[in-house]
């Protein structure tokens, strides 16, 4: 196996601290703080749970902990930290933020530094407080879905007018997906409600006749709307023994799934697009 791999899946061995390095147990909170830190951080931003157990328990572990024990549960993380006789159990709630693979590679850039001693206790805990998530402007966001949803309509052998269609209905579907977002609605109705302005602005193709293939740009423009992260995420859980956040997170794809054919539905109901089928 690549020793690059080999190095994510278990940690290099810690030289043992002496009695003048080892932490005290008035920092064993503040140990626990930095594992339950880092997870969460992890879970937050669509890291899979075997990720985010390992990176917690490796911080802990790095900071001076003699073990770590890590319950992953759907909508929380529980970290167990010992060092001798003494333990402290923390209780993190998971509340989704989006997914973010910069802020993940920042939280691993962390406890990397913390098993090369590049850092202390101090340093990690204040480079994880200064992480900041770093977004896209929200129309970037919205015309590079646009193009993309376009070259899959492409793909399928759709003409210029009907990349064109796509475009407009993709790009305006995840402008209404990031409005009712950064206003907190749930995620089935910002899924539900995208879905039905995709297929509302495409439908209006096959309505009116335009373009070669109207039926591609319907299908091609709700393709923001797959919960790819999600699913995988569900496979590689159950796949990997933890199943309970699996058969959650298999459970919550789905759902998006179906409230956005229930959104494309309701568009085609509304503007009679069945009878042009």
């Amino acid at each position: 196996m690549d020793e690059r791999v080999t190095a994510w899946i278990s940690p290099p061995p810690l030289t043992p601290l002496n009695s003048a390095m080892r932490p005290s147990e008035d920092s064993l909170r503040t140990i626990n703080n930095l594992s339950l830190r880092s997870g969460l951080l992890l879970m937050q931003h669509g890291a899979e749970s075997a990720l985010v157990e390992n990176v917690a328990r490796r911080v802990g572990l790095a900071l001076g902990a003699d073990k770590v024990d890590i319950a992953i549960m759907a909508n929380a993380l529980v970290v167990t930290t010992s060092i001798g006789p003494e333990s402290k159990t923390l209780v993190g709630r998971n509340v989704d933020q989006g997914i973010n693979m910069n802020l993940l590679i920042d939280v691993q850039r962390v406890m990397l530094d913390l098993e090369a001693s590049a850092i202390d206790l101090d340093g990690a805990a204040r480079r994880l407080n200064e992480l900041s998530i770093f977004r896209y402007p929200r129309w970037m966001v919205a015309v590079a879905i646009g193009i993309s949803c376009a070259a899959f309509a492409r793909l399928a052998n759709a003409n210029a007018f009907d990349c064109a269609v796509t475009f407009v209905a993709s790009t305006a579907a995840m402008a209404a997906r990031q409005l009712l977002a950064r206003l907190h609605f749930s995620p089935l109705v910002v899924f539900f409600a995208a879905a039905f302005v995709a297929t509302s602005v495409a439908g209006q193709a096959l309505v009116h006749g335009w373009g070669a293939n109207p039926n591609t740009s319907m299908a091609a423009s709700c393709l923001l709307l797959v919960p790819g992260v999600p699913l995988i995420n569900s496979v590689s859980d159950m796949v990997k023994g933890y199943i309970n956040t699996g058969i959650s997170r298999g459970v919550f794809a789905t759902l998006l799934a179906i409230a956005t054919c229930g959104g494309i539905m309701l568009a085609m109901t509304v503007w009679k697009v069945w009878a042009w089928l």
